[in-house]
């Protein structure tokens, strides 16, 4: 009888971590690796984006203004959740039941989610609901600390980077596609102040796990780069 050496493989569920700077394309390769594997696929990223959103709707931080005591008082109201949408074959980001997966990818949103991701008291909740999602393993999680905070004893790490201008034109790319008024400037600035930001906050800092395996997919393109990750994960398995 012929046996499916990959499908009896990924019975044994792993937890795999997915962490780097913004726009390498962490998001891309999680859902095809969840899909593939049938795995759970958490964008840790989309939540701290909502959260900035819902600091943004409350008039809490702006583009010259950050009031955190206002949004750590009001942690408690701001409820998360990922609700699969079977058209796109991803979950999208829901904040207090609302669909605002559109709303958190602008450019505004990312020029402030870094200031909000620093904030010791949101990492703290939002780590906390990350380890509950991924008790039971089978769990593609991606974002900045996942491999050093959120799972350091997950099977697999991913430390994904790319040059500052590759990342700034697919990000321009993305954004020009979907019908958003930006220019490539202030997206590369964008993109080089987020590094600063995520690499030298004091809680969680982006750094590469001493196990993860580093990624630099500057001149790769899609395909090749989840074949690659494919086999990394074969191995794990």
């Amino acid at each position: 009888m012929h046996v499916d050496i990959f499908t009896d493989m990924t019975k044994q569920k792993i937890t795999i971590a997915i962490d780097g700077f913004s726009s390498t394309g962490k998001s891309t390769i999680a859902k095809a690796l969840a899909k593939e594997l049938n795995y759970i696929y958490v964008d840790t990223g989309a939540m701290y984006r909502a959260v900035t959103l819902y600091a943004m709707q409350n008039n809490y931080i702006s583009s010259d203004s950050f009031n955190p005591t206002q949004l750590i008082n009001d942690l408690d109201k701001v409820k998360l959740s990922f609700t699969f949408n079977e058209t796109l074959g991803f979950a999208e980001m829901y904040l207090n039941n609302t669909n605002v997966e559109k709303e958190i990818r602008t450019i505004e949103v990312s020029k402030l989610v870094s200031k909000v991701a620093a904030i010791s008291e949101v990492r703290k909740k939002l780590v906390s609901e990350q380890q509950e999602m991924g008790k039971e393993k089978g769990i593609v999680m991606d974002g900045r600390d996942i491999g050093t905070v959120v799972f350091p004893d997950a099977e697999l790490k991913l430390f994904m980077t790319a040059s500052a201008d590759k990342r700034a034109k697919r990000r321009y790319k993305e954004l020009i596609d979907r019908g958003d008024n930006v220019n490539y400037e202030e997206i590369l600035h964008n993109v080089q102040e987020r590094d600063r930001i995520d690499s030298t906050r004091e809680d969680s800092p982006l750094i590469k796990a001493e196990d993860a395996i580093e990624f630099d997919n500057s001149d790769m393109g899609l395909k090749e780069q989840f074949e690659r990750v494919m086999t990394l994960v074969k191995d794990r398995l």
